[in-house]
């Protein structure tokens, strides 16, 4: 009898395996900040993209599809299927970024489900415990913190050349410019799970084309020759420099697909993956040369600000031949219809903001027709140098577009149709009132319903074995905008403070400073300039920081500094709990200067 049980579990086991080993891989390819015009598929005059266009012809393509238009908004409402609003992940930065805890990720749904789940490139849900990608379902991650290479809390001098990026939470050099390193990690990953048979869901969203716009010189090559046979109007020369290294990154993603493409294609797998290419928000550049019918760019409620291209390819899938499919569809819908087509526990819509549109695909039915959408974010605080209640990144009532048919209510004081009005000039709010009223109506709903927690601050914990010792930035801090290494150059003259949880009783020990430790620079020195790859990093300002001063709960501290210290260490003993953590530079005079962009944490014992 035991041999028989044995027998049994050996082939349920195997009976298990190959089932998983049926189920469809996934690939969320999303770009950052490609609008719904930079490929030859939607008619760009400049730029050539053959294998996103091959892709589009083999695709379904959702017509009418609409992401927050800007990209932390986007990625947590795809990962979680939520509003941003539900999902806490409101902003770009500002302490704004993080993805509510609890919340299960699309990784989380798919890895309880048997899946292997990867992600590679772009996060941008929060760069500490509990938000990083490791903590949010991700077995295998290569990424990189914040917004942007180069950002506040990245590596030092990082410039999408032959950088250092986190590998499962451990920073790591790699050879090769940025987008061809994920796609190209990606790839001997996925070779890995197909040797073992198992099924994986990989997230691969490039930086490309965020700023800082730098390219490899066979991409920029190839873009000025076809600015050299183009004579579009009204491209002033500073317009051609800057389009000219954002086309060539898309241009380096448009040939990373086809690398992808062919290696699904060589290992037996296009079949039997779903594929999913879209972008996170809006074009930066689109507006300026080609808008591709539509009004608005990033951070816009405009059309153009969150109208983007999704596309949907499985060969399996007995989806029907490549079409357009109209209706308003969303970001949100995205997660309920992977797991449905993946045969993953229940898709339905209560549990989710958005909906499953797996029957769509499958043409069975058409996107519901009297849906009313909702895109809401908050703003870029970029006037503010300290913490206000007033400040932009909080979400407002009024700070939301509502999508209806063809009709689109903005803040709540314009109303545009787009069957007569597609560039949206014409505010027809006073000859609609009916319309605006039924619109206003649901986003009163909408907003009863989020208002209670929508600007809830989230808390980084430190002090957790599972991330000490940890660096905390000035991209933490709650309501003030600094997350570029620029800013960091330049001295911006702000500061703020972090909203923490400490994770248990403990000694701890905070070490301030103004630069990252691998930079090697003291308090009071000015960074050089450097000459990267691609571009140049200006000189860094020098600062007179004579004195620190640092405030965790209601413990305060101050410390006189010498000429040449690189940091300013101090010492509490914290409970466990919530508390805020405030820093200060200080001049020879005792006057503020700024808060320190890094602090360093270690629980001791």
């Amino acid at each position: 009898m035991k041999h028989m049980h044995l027998l049994i579990t050996s082939v349920l086991l195997m009976v298990s395996v190959a089932a998983l080993a049926e189920r469809p891989n996934v690939i969320v390819v999303m770009t950052d900040d490609q609008g719904y015009g930079e490929m030859s598929c939607h008619g760009n005059p400049i730029l050539k993209t053959p294998n996103i266009d091959r892709l589009y012809s083999q695709s379904l393509r959702l017509t009418d599809y609409h992401v927050a238009p800007m990209c932390t908004p986007t990625r947590g409402q795809l990962l979680t299927g939520l509003d941003a609003a539900h999902n806490h992940a409101i902003n770009v930065s500002s302490g704004r970024t993080l993805l509510g805890t609890g919340l299960p990720t699309m990784a989380d749904f798919f890895a309880k489900a048997g899946y292997r789940t990867g992600i590679f490139g772009k996060w941008h849900l929060g760069d500490n415990y509990p938000f990083r990608p490791q903590d949010r379902g991700f077995q295998e991650t290569l990424s990189f913190p914040s917004s942007h290479i180069n950002s506040v809390p990245d590596r030092w001098n990082n410039d999408y050349f032959d950088d250092t990026y986190l590998h499962n939470g451990k920073r790591e050099p790699y050879k090769g410019y940025c987008t061809d390193v994920f796609f190209r990690e990606a790839m001997k990953w996925i070779k890995k799970r197909s040797a073992n048979k198992e099924p994986f869901l990989v997230y691969l969203p490039t930086n490309a084309p965020h700023s800082p716009h730098w390219a490899p010189e066979e991409d920029r090559k190839a873009i000025e020759a076809a600015f050299a046979e183009n004579t579009l109007p009204k491209l002033g020369p500073k317009l051609r420099e800057q389009l000219v290294p954002y086309l060539a990154m898309i241009r380096n993603i448009d040939t990373n697909l086809g690398r992808l493409n062919a290696f699904l294609d060589e290992n037996g797998l296009a079949d039997n993956t779903i594929l999913v290419f879209t972008s996170d928000n809006g074009s930066t550049f689109g507006h300026a040369y080609y808008p591709a019918g539509m009004r608005g760019k990033k951070t816009e409620l405009w059309e153009g600000g969150h109208r983007v291209p999704l596309f949907v390819r499985w060969p399996r899938g007995r989806f029907g031949a490549p079409r357009d499919i109209d209706g308003l569809t969303q970001v949100q819908d995205l997660l309920p219809t992977l797991m449905e087509l993946c045969g993953i526990g229940s898709s339905a819509p209560s549990k989710f903001d958005g909906i499953s549109l797996a029957p769509v695909l499958r043409g069975e039915t058409e996107p519901p027709e009297d849906r009313m959408l909702v895109v809401n974010y908050s703003r870029m605080p970029f006037a503010f140098d300290y913490p206000a209640p007033d400040s932009p990144s909080l979400m407002r009532r009024e700070g939301a577009g509502i999508l209806w048919k063809r009709w689109r209510l903005l803040e709540d004081r314009e109303l545009y149709n787009l069957d007569v009005d597609p560039l949206q000039q014409k505010n027809v709010i006073e000859d609609h009132p009916e319309i605006a009223r039924k619109m206003r109506q649901h986003l009163d709903a909408w907003w009863a319903d989020v208002a209670p927690t929508v600007n809830t601050p989230q808390r980084v914990v430190i002090g957790s074995d599972h991330d000490n010792p940890m660096m905390l930035t000035a991209c933490e801090w709650l309501d003030v905008f600094v997350d570029l290494q620029k800013q960091v150059r330049q001295a911006v003259r702000k500061n703020g403070w972090w909203e923490l949880d400490v994770a248990q009783d403990g000694e701890y020990e905070l070490e301030l400073r103004r630069w990252p430790r691998e930079s090697g620079l003291a308090l009071r020195d000015p960074a050089p300039a450097e000459q990267v790859t691609a571009g140049e990093l200006e000189p860094g300002v020098a600062l007179p920081i004579a004195r620190a001063r640092i405030q965790v709960g209601n413990t305060y501290k101050v410390l006189r500094l010498k000429p040449k210290a690189k940091h300013a260490t101090f010492t509490f003993n914290l409970k466990k709990g919530h508390t805020r953590l405030y820093t200060w530079f200080d001049d020879q005079d005792k006057r503020p200067i700024c808060g320190a962009y890094y602090v360093y944490v270690r629980r001791k014992k």
